[in-house]
C-alpha cells in the first residue's frame, strides 16, 4: 500500500464526509420527512445518524482504495518513463489542466466545480509526489501570497524553496536546482512586476503555467496581543496601502510600520503585547496567529497574476495562452505594425506592456500575451508575419489558461 505524504488524503475524506453530513442533514430540514441517500450503490431511507455515518463510512472506503489505486497507477507511470528515458518529465501542464477540467465538467454536485477541482488538485499533488517529489523556487519567505500561489498550484506535497528576490528564482530554475520556478507578473490594483519582466529579457526559461490568485489580507494578533492596547500595526507597505481606508475606520491614528513582507509581519508579532500585522491565511497557520478580522482589503477584487517557470515547452492543452517578447525599430507606427496581424487572425490579445531595452537609450520591448497557443496555425502565421517587422520575436511560452 503505498504511503501518501502529509494530511493531503486525510484532508481530502475528512471535508468529504463533513460536506455530506452537511448535505444530508440540511436536506432533512428542508423537507420536514424522510430523506433518501441514492449514491447508485447505497440507498438509505434511515434517519438514524449512526446508519448514516455508517454509509458515510463505507463511502469513505471506498474513496481511500480508489486514491490507493490511483497512487498505484502513478507509480506505475514514474515506472514506464524510467524505462523509456533517462529523465524523463513527470509535471505535465498540458495534461493536468485537461483532467480538472474534465473534472468540473463532469461535475454534477452537490459540491462546486472549483471545490471538486481542489480536492483532485490535491490527489494529484500526492500521487505526483510519488513519482518524482517537485521542488518549486518561488518569492519568500514562506508565508507570502506566492507561497500561497505555489500551494495553489502544485498542492500540499511540493517541495517548496522560498527564495530572496525574483532574479534568485530564475537562476535556481535554470541551474536545475530547482525544477520549476513561480513569479508575481501582475497585481489588479498595482499594476505589472517590472522587475519578473526584466528577469525575461535575459532568460531563455520558458512560460509553462499561470496562476490567479484573489488577495485577502487578514488581520493578525498573536496570543501575547492585548487587544484594547494595539500600538502598530505591521505590513508590507503596498499591503498598507490596499487597507488603507479599514484602518482609517477600524485604527485610526494607529502607527502603521512597513516591513519587506508580510511574512515577516506576522513572524514578528509572535512576541510583541502591543502589535498586529496584515498578512495571508496561511501564514497565520505557519506561524499560529488568531485572524482578528478576516478579508480587510479595500477591493474585494484585488488579484495577483503568477506565473511557473521551467526549462521545456509545454503542448497545446486547447484552451491556452502565450507570451511575447517583441523587440521594435525605433519609428513611428511601430506598434500598429506589430498589432495588425493579430487582428489579421482574429487573435485576442489579453495583455501589452511595456520595458526599456537597456543599454540602449529610448529603445523598448514589448511583451505581449494572447490566447491560443504557438502549435496553431492562426498564432504561427500571425508572429511570422511580424518577425521582418521587428528586431526580435521570442516566444516566451505557451500554456494552459489558469484553470482554478
Amino acid at each position: 500500500m503505498p504511503s501518501f505524504h502529509g494530511e493531503s488524503i486525510k484532508v481530502v475524506l475528512r471535508k468529504i464526509s463533513k460536506l455530506t453530513i452537511v448535505i444530508l442533514c440540511a436536506s432533512y430540514l428542508l423537507k420536514g420527512d424522510i430523506t433518501m441517500v441514492n449514491d447508485d450503490q447505497n440507498t438509505t431511507t434511515s434517519l438514524d445518524l449512526t446508519k448514516i455515518r455508517e454509509d458515510i463510512d463505507s463511502v469513505d472506503q471506498q474513496i481511500q482504495q480508489l486514491i490507493s489505486r490511483r497512487a498505484r497507477l502513478a507509480e506505475a507511470v514514474a515506472k514506464a518513463k524510467f524505462a523509456q528515458e533517462e529523465n524523463p518529465l513527470f509535471y505535465r501542464p498540458e495534461r493536468e489542466a485537461q483532467v480538472l477540467r474534465n473534472v468540473m465538467e463532469r461535475n454534477d454536485g452537490p459540491l462546486s466545480d472549483i471545490t471538486m477541482a481542489r480536492l483532485f488538485r490535491e490527489i494529484m499533488s500526492a500521487c505526483l509526489a510519488l513519482e518524482a517529489p517537485q521542488s518549486i523556487a518561488f518569492l519568500g519567505p514562506v508565508g507570502t501570497y506566492t507561497h500561497s500561489a505555489v500551494l495553489k498550484h502544485f498542492g500540499q506535497d511540493a517541495v517548496v524553496r522560498p527564495l530572496p528576490t525574483i532574479d534568485e528564482v530564475f537562476r535556481e530554475v535554470e541551474a536545475g536546482s530547482a525544477h520549476y520556478g513561480l513569479v508575481p507578473v501582475e497585481n489588479s490594483s498595482e499594476g505589472v512586476v517590472n522587475h519578473t519582466l526584466d528577469c525575461f529579457k535575459a532568460s531563455h526559461l520558458n512560460v509553462i503555467g499561470e496562476v490567479e490568485l484573489r488577495i485577502h489580507h487578514q488581520f493578525l494578533v498573536s496570543s501575547n496581543t492585548r487587544k484594547d492596547s494595539i500600538k502598530q500595526i505591521y505590513a508590507h507597505q503596498q499591503t498598507l496601502a490596499q487597507c488603507r481606508s479599514w484602518l482609517d475606520a477600524h485604527y485610526p491614528g494607529v502607527e502603521r510600520v512597513a516591513l519587506s513582507s508580510n511574512a515577516e509581519a506576522a513572524r514578528r508579532i509572535r512576541n510583541e503585547w502591543h502589535s498586529a500585522a496584515i498578512a495571508s491565511e496561511i501564514a497565520a497557520n505557519i506561524y499560529d496567529l488568531e485572524i482578528l478580522h478576516s478579508n480587510i482589503e479595500d477591493n474585494p477584487e484585488n488579484t495577483t497574476r503568477f506565473l511557473v517557470i521551467g526549462r521545456e515547452k509545454v503542448p497545446a492543452s486547447g484552451n491556452d495562452k502565450t507570451s511575447l517578447l517583441v523587440s521594435a525599430h525605433d519609428r513611428a507606427g511601430a506598434l500598429l505594425e506589430i498589432l495588425a496581424p493579430f487582428a489579421k487572425h482574429n487573435i485576442s490579445l489579453t495583455s501589452i506592456e511595456t520595458r526599456p531595452a537597456l543599454p540602449e537609450k529610448w529603445a523598448y520591448v514589448f511583451f505581449i500575451d494572447l490566447e491560443g497557443h504557438i502549435e496553431q496555425e492562426h498564432v504561427k502565421a500571425a508572429i511570422e508575419e511580424i518577425r521582418p517587422l521587428v528586431k526580435e520575436v521570442r516566444v516566451l511560452g505557451s500554456y494552459p489558461i489558469a484553470v482554478l
